[in-house]
């Protein structure tokens, strides 16, 4: 069975002055600009027959925008290099010696210290440092995240079924039908504050599955100052999505 396409979603603008139908395609959206008379199947039908050439300009737009994006992970996993973790960037500290694997230990809350194999290094030893940065983050977004559920949960019978920490580009966290809660582990590249709101943002979503004032009203009971870590993350999530 051949797998269907999801329908590309976009903006409809009529115009007086537009003579054919056009597609405008920006960061943000996909604009159809289309004449008044033009019948909503045709339109339909021309976005269709483009999707080729509207994905190669989704890629080309988020090739720009990325391109344009400051990065929080140093380029290579050298000694010395600044690791973003919680809003801050700690240094790495590498030191080689007999263990077989490369480990991860943050110490005293401001070095990350690498202990390594002696034989690996350069190139192969940056993306293993990469690798066992990841799964050591995604460790601590999984503990870090329950102990926020355990303060939070209890106040207003806010208990998700389950809870998984997963990579994701485009969302901070979701709230399933049956209350399964999805977690983004970038968070941790993110100040503690921010984190803890959107965990607060999607318990809160267990008992409004929607945005409406009483959502945000439950939000504000939980966290009071909930706007301003919504604004860095709208200023700032760019950033934090580009991950390690």
């Amino acid at each position: 069975m051949n797998k269907q396409t999801a329908p590309l979603l976009y903006s409809l603008r009529r115009s007086s002055r537009a003579k054919n139908t056009r597609i405008v395609v920006t960061a943000n959206k996909i604009e159809v600009v289309a004449p008044l008379k033009v019948s909503e199947q045709r339109i339909q039908a021309f976005v269709h027959a483009q999707k080729d050439w509207i994905d190669a300009a989704l890629k080309r737009v988020a090739g720009k925008v990325q391109s344009a994006i400051p990065r929080l992970a140093p380029s290579e996993y050298l000694d010395g290099a600044l690791i973003p973790y919680q809003g801050r960037r700690l240094p790495l500290k590498i030191s080689s010696g007999k263990t077989k694997t490369v480990r991860i230990e943050l110490l005293n809350d401001e070095i990350f210290w690498v202990k390594s194999p002696t034989e690996i290094a350069g190139a192969h030893l940056s993306a293993l440092i990469q690798q066992a940065l990841t799964r050591w983050m995604k460790n601590q977004a999984k503990q870090q995240v329950q102990q926020l559920v355990d303060l939070h949960a209890p106040r207003f019978a806010l208990f998700p079924r389950s809870i998984r920490i997963k990579t994701q580009k485009s969302r901070w966290g979701s709230c399933g039908p049956k209350n399964d809660i999805n977690m983004n582990w970038l968070l941790l590249l993110a100040p503690p504050a921010v984190l803890e709101y959107v965990v607060i943002h999607e318990l809160c979503h267990i008992k409004h599955k929607n945005h409406s004032p009483a959502f945000w009203q439950l939000v504000g009971e939980h966290l009071s100052d909930f706007k301003q870590h919504r604004l860095w993350l709208k200023q700032h999530g760019a950033s934090v999505m580009q991950g390690l």
